[in-house]
């Protein structure tokens, strides 16, 4: 155990976030660099080793937080880094971009502010690469059997290079012009640079993974072709499918989706662009939304110098502090200030898009929206709270419904579906083809990157036993477990 006196003498403190007049003008990571490791140590002594870690069951990694806060508190980094990367396979993604259900399930949460699981995580593995801990590891020998992984973001990653460590000859098709998915294209700069994508892909690459960009699996190449080329496949594609808004109005110029916009901006960040074609400067922007996405395109639109910015959210505002239905130790709907949101903009519950308005170019202009109160568990707007707000340029993040279903790659395999829409599995996260299975938002639906991780690794298991008839691979979850809610 850390300090046994920790969580008694050290309150909760987090990372620091550089000044809001400084960061929006710059696309660089929000927090301060550094302010972290000072003040780590202390934070990781909080931990109480409990003798049943909730925080474990709170992550679906299962990792192993209280030995890596006591590596952390001792400042012992190597092996620290070491117990972090038994259970993940990319911690510096989960630690700057998850939202920690295992704080939420922490056991001194109870009574207390939780331990900063998230920061300790994230000052650890920065600090593996600093001190050039976190190095390639080939495996021993190789199998002589082949995967191809379809999709690079965090699902398909922890696929591909468990199967690589394994001994398997693994090529990761990405349909972008880059690896890393959601992650390079969908995650602002702001909230993960890009480097940190770009060197574990070297780290991969030295291992043996193979990459291939700019390949749509239904589009460049035929699926069934892929499937008489390989061994196994992993179909790690996301639900990339965006949720519309089918109001009237929706047509007119300047209406986006957010992975429309978000990716743009990402595009500038790279030196693809000198200025994005869709961008927020000098517009009322309005994003239709109240999740981590909709908070993205509101930094975004920060930073591009929007004249105003409004989030929308139809759900009534969350509360700040737990209530009786949502109990330790599960994930709780709380009300969510970002580094996005403390940079500015208008924060609006309870209402619902009713229709655009535009002007004689066929440009959007206004948006109509009305109050909304919930009966029966359905929205239902109150009359005569109808109004209207300027929007000259509109993002919808609402969310995702499935997989791609237009590139043809669920029916050149023939995949069975579930009745969400997503690719079916079994237990061993294999589809109805032999041979062929799924991980991550394709099969789950829309999920959290530290859910995608830990389908992609027991994904991998199933795949290596299918390849070899037995396999040492980790499976942290099931097809079928969910996230610890009520």
């Amino acid at each position: 155990m850390a300090d046994p006196k920790g969580f008694l003498n050290h309150e909760r403190e987090i990372a620091k976030t550089r000044p809001v007049e400084e960061r929006v003008k710059d696309w660089n990571e929000v927090y301060q660099p550094g302010s972290l490791l000072p003040i780590i140590s202390k934070q990781a002594s909080r931990c109480m080793d409990c003798g049943i870690p909730f925080c474990h069951n709170g992550c679906p990694l299962g990792n192993l937080i209280p030995e890596w806060n006591d590596y952390a508190y001792r400042e012992d980094w190597t092996e620290a880094s070491e117990r972090l990367h038994a259970t993940n396979n990319f911690p510096e993604f989960t630690g700057r971009l998850c939202p920690a259900p295992c704080e939420a399930a922490c056991v001194l949460g109870i009574n207390q502010p939780p331990v900063t699981i998230k920061n300790v995580e994230v000052s650890i593995i920065d600090k593996a690469w600093d001190n050039g801990d976190v190095t390639p590891q080939p495996p021993e020998r190789l199998s002589g059997k082949t995967v191809a992984v379809i999709g690079s973001g965090p699902a398909g990653l922890a696929a591909a290079q468990q199967l690589t460590r394994a001994g398997h000859t693994v090529a990761v098709y990405e349909r972008a012009d880059r690896i890393g998915g959601l992650l390079r294209y969908g995650i602002p700069e702001f909230k993960m640079e890009k480097r940190h994508i770009n060197r574990r892909i070297e780290q991969m690459r030295a291992e043996g993974t193979k990459f291939r960009t700019e390949v749509e699996i239904g589009r460049d190449i035929d699926a069934k072709k892929l499937r008489k080329r390989y061994d196994a496949v992993v179909i790690a594609a996301g639900a990339t499918t965006s949720r519309d808004l089918p109001v009237p109005g929706r047509e007119l110029n300047g209406i986006h989706f957010a992975m429309e916009y978000l990716p743009l901006a990402n595009k500038v960040q790279e030196g693809d662009l000198t200025v994005a074609p869709i961008t927020a400067e000098g517009k009322h922007v309005v994003v239709i939304g109240g999740g981590d996405t909709g908070a993205d395109c509101v930094g975004t639109a920060h930073r591009q110098g929007a004249a105003s910015v409004t989030q929308l959210e139809i759900m009534p505002q969350p509360g700040e502090e737990r209530n009786a239905n949502q109990p330790w130790p599960t994930f709780p709907m709380l009300y969510k200030v970002t580094s996005a949101h403390e940079e500015g903009g208008e924060r609006v519950y309870s209402v619902s898009t009713t229709h655009f308005e535009g002007d004689e170019d066929g440009n959007v202009q206004w948006l109509h929206l009305t109050e909304v109160e919930f009966k029966d568990g359905r929205p239902t707007p109150k009359p005569g709270t109808e109004r209207k707000i300027p929007a000259q340029l509109v993002t919808l993040a609402m969310g995702f419904t499935g997989t791609d279903r237009e590139n043809g790659l669920v029916e050149q395999f023939g995949l069975e579906l579930d009745e969400r829409g997503n690719v079916a599995r079994d237990a061993d996260f294999a589809t109805n083809v032999p041979g062929v299975y799924v991980a991550g938002d394709a099969g789950r639906g829309q999920s959290l990157i530290v859910w995608a991780i830990a389908e992609g690794r027991s994904a991998a298991k199933g795949v290596d036993r299918f390849l070899t008839g037995v396999s040492a691979l980790p499976a942290p979850i099931k097809p079928t477990d969910r996230a610890l809610t009520v």
